[in-house]
């Protein structure tokens, strides 16, 4: 609601001070800026994170479709002494909601935070992609053993694989008009001038793909063949994938991969845009993570909500000019809580 700062914060307590009386007692009134600050610098992090997904089991009894797992860094959450926080979330494509983060310090580090954040959510049934730096054969297994299956991206953190699996399927997607609509499938969008055509292609017989026994019930391979028109210019894009799921299809490979692109437009934008998360310096001790739990359970709260038709802005907006929504939206998280 633009409470970007401490003093904000409490700014915003004090002008709500009786609205905020129908929840808490504040026998000692509003606090002040330094106190805000200080809690959030000493909360545990991981009691937060526990809260947050336990939070939303309540909310989701049970998740399905595609869970989107991905990385973003608050830039300004570094400094000459600590990087950036960066934060791997897990979102349930089709809640639009976010289901479990973690933070590390840095990108490489997702690749021990994912099976931490894995080990936390109840993803049976589901389908989880991940983008290449995930692409890890211990991730891979661990997915299966929470009774999911994947979709990895490929690209060079996995030499070997990925040459073998482009080598492969570049030749394999040369012959269109050979592919049955299982193996093969084909969307074409337009506007603004700008036109997208995909192409995609699968194989499940890969017996004779190298290393594929340390890939955890690996059945097939896929690329996605991406070509963009746009003021009389043309580029392409390959991007290639590994997958469990036995009775994927070449149209569902694109739609599971396209709802796992979304996680970008539906989540990362809003936090930066709507919450201006890039913008915040909070760093101190744990209070970068902190307030990304904060949020993203701002997100989910404000996501959750149907009764107003408006954007993430919007919604923030007329939290701030009208009561009874905001007492609306807050009842219906704790009725959930």
């Amino acid at each position: 609601m633009g409470a970007t700062s401490y003093s904000k914060i409490k700014m915003f307590g004090q002008s709500r001070k009786e609205w905020f009386k129908k929840f808490l007692k504040l026998e000692n009134g509003i606090p002040d800026a330094n106190t805000f600050r200080y809690i959030m610098m000493k909360i545990s992090p991981s009691k937060v994170h526990e809260m947050f997904v336990e939070w939303m089991k309540t909310v989701i009894p049970e998740i399905k479709g595609v869970v989107a797992i991905d990385g973003k860094q608050a830039r300004r959450t570094g400094d000459l002494q600590k990087r950036p926080v960066h934060v791997v979330s897990a979102f349930a494509s089709e809640f639009g909601l976010v289901i479990g983060q973690l933070a590390c310090e840095e990108k490489s580090n997702e690749i021990t935070a994912i099976p931490q954040l894995l080990d936390m959510l109840e993803i049976r049934g589901c389908i989880v992609t991940i983008d290449a730096m995930g692409t890890q054969t211990e991730i891979a297994e661990k997915i299966r053993e929470k009774e999911a299956d994947y979709i990895l991206s490929l690209k060079n953190n996995q030499r070997t694989l990925y040459n073998d699996v482009k080598l492969f399927m570049d030749e394999y997607a040369k012959d269109t008009e050979a592919k049955t609509d299982d193996i093969y499938a084909y969307t074409l969008d337009g506007s603004h001038g700008r036109i997208e055509k995909r192409k995609c292609f699968i194989c499940n017989d890969i017996g004779w793909l190298n290393g594929r026994e340390k890939w955890a019930d690996i059945h097939g391979i896929g690329i996605i063949i991406s070509t963009v028109e746009e003021k009389e210019t043309v580029s392409e894009q390959r991007h290639y994938f590994i997958y469990s799921c036995k009775d994927l299809n070449a149209a569902g490979l694109m739609k599971a991969k396209r709802k796992h692109w979304s996680i970008e437009n539906s989540l990362h934008w809003v936090l930066d845009m709507a919450f201006r998360e890039d913008e915040s310096r909070a760093r101190k001790d744990f209070s970068a993570e902190n307030f990304n739990a904060i949020r993203q359970i701002a997100y989910n709260i404000l996501k959750s909500d149907s009764s107003f038709k408006g954007s993430f802005p919007d919604k923030q907006f007329k939290c701030m000019l009208d009561s009874a929504y905001l007492d609306k939206i807050i009842r219906n998280w704790l009725a959930c809580s």
